[in-house]
């Protein structure tokens, strides 16, 4: 299957005329919507993302991956094998994540280009080609490349909100398995401790658990965390 994981939103015409290029020149692959609707242009937050997620596909999936505020720019084009997946998307950071907690990994540069490539629309007419060819069983012409490492370097987990979902949920870029059940999250001049689940806490509480990813999720039973911390993608959480 190939997966898209773009900050496109699900309105307006980017996300169709992606679709519409996968249904042409890879039609019998299912297309997978996982995650249109990154925070836009916020690469680092989507990089610690994609690894939670990704780990749910069976092998030989084909990801497209698109938070590209440098498109058109000087940034290469990668394509990344990681535990049997590919990984299609701009050399901006946006891949460093998975393939720093990947067990195997295997790295190329594509050269291969269209006949028409638009200076703003990679997504379009790069990447999701380049992923067609892989999800058909064929490689797009390729070097062998090193991804470009974030400077300063990103650490193992990050102590901020990665995403907002439709319930005020903010998903974070922490491991739950690395934190303590006792430990206690500062956000928002607030201490947030944990539960298990919903139904632990009382109605508008709000709590903090480890998510069906595994990453550590700041929630409320029945309202909107978000709301009552008023925080955003980006605010910064401390762990006591």
């Amino acid at each position: 299957m190939i997966v898209l994981f773009t900050d496109f939103g699900d309105s307006g015409p980017y996300l169709g005329q992606m679709h519409a290029v996968l249904a042409r020149k890879a039609p019998d692959v299912p297309v997978i919507d996982l995650f249109n609707d990154l925070s836009p242009h916020a690469v680092r937050a989507a990089a610690y993302l994609l690894p939670a997620y990704a780990q749910e596909f069976p092998p030989e999936s084909v990801f497209v991956c698109i938070v590209d505020p440098g498109v058109g720019g000087p940034r290469r084009a990668i394509m990344l094998r990681a535990d049997d997946r590919w990984y299609v998307g701009p050399d901006n950071g946006l891949l460093q994540v998975l393939a720093q907690r990947a067990g195997r990994t295997e790295c190329c540069e594509i050269v291969w280009r269209p006949a028409t490539l638009s200076a703003s629309f990679h997504g379009r007419d790069l990447f999701a080609p380049a992923a067609a060819m892989l999800a058909r069983g064929q490689r797009p012409e390729a070097r062998p490349a090193d991804l470009t490492p974030p400077s300063p370097p990103w650490p193992d987990d990050l102590a901020e909100v990665l995403y907002i979902d439709r319930f005020g949920n903010a998903i974070t870029g922490l491991r739950a398995a690395e934190l303590a059940r006792d430990a206690r999250l500062r956000i928002a001049h607030e201490d947030v401790s944990y539960a298990r689940t919903y139904s632990e806490v009382a109605p508008g509480q709000v709590f903090w658990y480890e998510n069906a990813n595994g990453l550590v999720e700041i929630a409320a039973n029945q309202a909107r965390a978000s709301e009552i911390l008023k925080i955003v993608v980006g605010d910064v959480l401390g762990v006591l």
